[in-house]
């Protein structure tokens, strides 16, 4: 259950941060074209897109520590291998001899 919810907040933090980072940097060109108001439009970009942005990495990152732990849960459940071939076959019966 944690892989699935960690795959999910990973999804939804790459939307976040690729929604609002790829919106802040049309902006950002934008105030390029125009530089008498870049020293005005630049801080108001970072803020109002730099927050989202910084958040929907945290999910990302959050997500991506739930799919780890999920895993290392996993291989922690998982018994080791038997060495069946290892073993000596038992023989049904009387032994031979």
């Amino acid at each position: 259950m944690k892989q699935v919810f960690g795959s999910i907040l990973m999804a939804v933090g790459i939307l976040i941060a690729g929604a609002s980072g790829l919106c802040s940097f049309v902006f950002v060109m934008s105030a390029f074209g125009s530089p008498s108001n870049i020293k005005i439009d630049l801080p108001i970009i970072f803020f109002v897109g730099g927050i989202p942005f910084v958040i929907g990495l945290a999910v990302f990152f959050g997500g991506r520590a739930l799919v780890r732990q999920a895993k290392r849960d996993a291989e922690k459940k998982t018994p080791p291998p038997s060495h069946d071939a290892e073993k000596t076959p038992t023989v049904d019966g009387p032994s031979p001899g």
